[in-house]
């Protein structure tokens, strides 16, 4: 009977069919035919770069409207183009992003013990948290060029990843499979953004510069012949190179680790030098800008605070309009710092190049005169920051209320003379006070023909706040300085000035700023003749505008400057944003320039998506595990000192007085650069050697 097997087996098959096709009409899910029509056209190389698992999955949800037609990281421009016309969608520019590595140790990373177990770097992290000392450093077993299925990773002679941007297509799988976190996917927009943070790879000089400049990068790129590459470094994070160049105090060089071995790397001779490279040049690096994000932002003052927001809001995608109450922009730049100082040629040329991003530029407008905060937003800008800076004098009171004295002329009033006129300036000159602006006014007078001038400060040389190198230039130049003095009366005759009596002082007690208070010696006034006296004590904002119909209700503080968060520089009116000496006090240039970009990032969240991510672990102070006491396998050379005009021709003109370094100690000043991490410094071959011998005999004995 081997019929009834069959018959028995064809039931079944029936009854299975019969049941397969209810379920079929019942359970059946149409699929969409684009989905299989949008992963043609992807490259199918199923990388995960896009966040999804896989092409389909991508394409899926781009059909779905869950992603952008340029969502595929590797098919790039081509590719999303096809996408999109196939689904007749508007397809974003999407900026290009490449892998990079935080970690600067390699090779150099102090080793907490020998690893010999599996050769990957997870598996090294599993045994007490990897065999390197620093938390943060590359373990350097290859596991991001295994992982890389592109071949655009390879490991350095130095044990640190290298990365390929031909090969690189930022899909992230090395970020994805480093332990440490150290590998990042980046763009441009991405650089700008990025603030320091304590769980980075933080050379001292990179925590103590206020624009946060990638220091040592810039410098290995100088060392190397790199140019153009250390410069476009620079631009990362300052947008005014030229300038910092010749101006900045570098407050970088108070924490740089060479010191402890003789002295602190030139490090602004050589961002002037390759800033100056282009200069030279004449032809301008390109610098890149985001897509279009159809923001507008306007940018009140057009000084260094204003004009670096402007820079990076530009770059990262939104239109952006400066308004300025002066004839130009530049600010202090241009109406506080003397020509022997920063030749105006090379400002004009600095600042041609961030206008030419696409920023336009309004002057001689006033915010309360010529328009107000409320003009603005309907003429429809989506934020506004405001960078007034610092431009009202104080006044030591040596005149009644409205009295007006020939001679008698306030610091930043008696520069602004000098921009477009040459003022007939003779006789005796005494300036008060000890900042930058009173050395530049004093310099100032004696190259504009003065027989004499003088300098009165309060306090000790000690304690002066003006640049160490400007002081010693202008002793060098002549000025004389009367120390532990102070202006108690001025004398006149018919309404001009003709003399001033000083009093001597003495320090005593510090007061709320650690400087020690200076007291007056009875008895010990002095009457000193002269024909003009300026005063340079100090500035403060003037925000008297803020008084005017048609601005909104911003808060201000005890000391005269706009009130905001620290967090965020956005003030009480969410649309409206401060930054720079306005918000501060008088400070640095190069401070007004990180608060620019600072404010950049704020801006840029809150006009884009509404809010403000806060930045984890945001490096304010330094970081103390970066400081040491002593280095060693270091042999000392000496710095290289930036050629300067004789005496001879600095008096009687304004011809800038320093010069830019040449090739040759450009590259020799790099190579002292010891290319810091937190924990890592290079050390010289041969000076390693005898140091590791040395602790050899040691440790025989």
């Amino acid at each position: 009977m081997l019929w009834a097997p069959a018959a028995v087996m064809g039931g079944i098959a029936v009854v299975a069919a019969a049941g397969l096709g209810i379920a079929a009409r019942v359970f059946h899910v149409e699929e969409d035919p684009r989905i299989k029509g949008v992963t043609n056209l992807l490259p199918g190389a199923n990388c995960g770069g896009c966040g999804f698992a896989g092409c389909a999955a991508c394409a899926e949800a781009i059909v779905a409207g869950k992603a952008e037609p340029n969502a595929c990281v590797i098919g790039q421009t081509e590719t999303a183009l096809a996408v999109a016309q196939y689904l007749g969608m508007e397809m974003k520019e999407s900026e290009p992003q490449i892998a990079c590595r935080e970690c600067q140790g390699g090779d150099r990373a102090t080793k907490r013990y020998d690893y010999a177990g599996f050769d990957d770097c997870r598996a090294a992290m599993l045994y007490f948290h990897g065999p390197t000392k620093c938390d943060h450093g590359c373990i350097g077993l290859g596991t991001c060029v295994r992982a890389c299925a592109f071949g655009a990773i390879s490991m350095g002679e130095n044990g640190l990843p290298v990365f390929d941007p031909e090969r690189c297509v930022g899909c992230g799988t090395c970020a994805r499979v480093c332990p440490k976190g150290i590998i990042n996917v980046i763009s441009e927009t991405t650089r700008i953004l990025h603030w320091n943070r304590y769980t980075e790879c933080l050379a001292p000089c990179r925590q103590k510069c206020p624009a946060q400049i990638d220091i040592p990068r810039y410098i290995q790129h100088i060392k190397r012949g790199e140019y153009a590459e250390a410069l476009l470094t620079v631009k990362e994070a300052n947008p005014l190179p030229l300038s910092t160049g010749r101006v900045c105090p570098e407050p970088c060089n108070l924490a740089c680790r060479r010191q402890l071995q003789d002295e602190p790397v030139a490090i602004n001779y050589l961002k002037r030098y390759a800033a100056d490279w282009e200069y030279e040049s004449g032809r301008r690096l390109h610098v890149p800008v985001a897509p279009d994000t159809g923001k507008s932002i306007a940018v009140v003052g057009g000084g260094p605070g204003g004009l670096s927001a402007a820079y990076y809001l530009r770059r990262l995608g939104h239109a952006v309009t400066i308004y300025e109450k002066m004839p130009k922009l530049g600010g202090m730049l241009r109406y506080g710092i003397p020509e022997y100082r920063l030749p105006k040629a090379v400002l004009d040329w600095e600042l041609e190049g961030i206008l030419g991003l696409g920023i336009k530029a309004v002057t001689d407008v006033e915010l309360g005169r010529d328009f107000t905060i409320e003009f603005l937003r309907h003429e429809g800008f989506d934020a506004i920051f405001l960078a007034v800076g610092a431009w009202r004098d104080r006044s030591l009171g040596l005149t009644e209320d409205g009295e007006v004295v020939e001679g008698l002329v306030s610091g930043i009033k008696y520069l602004e003379r000098f921009q477009d006129a040459d003022p007939d300036v003779h006789g005796h000159v005494v300036v008060i006070g000890g900042g930058n602006t009173a050395i530049d006014a004093a310099r100032t007078s004696l190259r504009a023909g003065a027989d004499k001038v003088s300098i009165i400060y309060r306090r000790s040389r000690d304690e002066m706040p003006a640049n160490p190198a400007e002081i010693v230039a202008a002793e060098e130049e002549g000025i004389a300085f009367r120390f532990l003095s102070a202006p108690v009366k001025l004398h006149t005759e018919g309404g001009r000035v003709v003399g001033i009596d000083v009093q001597s002082m003495r320090l005593g007690e510090p007061d709320p700023s650690g400087r020690r208070r200076p007291e007056p010696i009875p008895g010990s006034e002095e009457k000193v003749d002269c024909d003009l006296i300026v005063e340079a004590v100090g500035q403060m904002p003037d925000l008297d505008f803020l008084q005017t119909e048609g601005m909104p209700a911003v808060p201000t503080t005890r000391w005269n400057t706009v009130d905001a968060s620290e967090d965020t520089l956005q003030t009480d009116v969410p649309f409206l944003f401060t930054g720079g000496d306005c918000f501060t006090g008088p400070g640095l240039m190069v401070d007004a320039i990180g608060a620019g970009r600072y404010a950049a990032r704020s801006i840029h969240y809150w006009v884009t998506e509404g809010e403000i991510p806060p930045i984890e672990h945001r490096q304010t102070q330094l970081i103390g595990e970066s400081l040491f006491e002593s280095i060693t396998g270091v042999s000392s050379k000496p710095r290289v000192h930036e050629p300067v005009v004789s005496l001879e021709e600095r008096l009687g003109t304004f011809k800038e007085v320093e010069g830019t370094i040449d090739e040759d100690d450009a590259i020799y000043e790099a190579g002292r650069c010891l290319n810091c991490g937190t924990y890592c410094y290079d050390h010289d071959a041969e000076m390693e050697a005898v140091t590791t011998a040395e602790a050899d005999d040691t440790a025989t004995v």
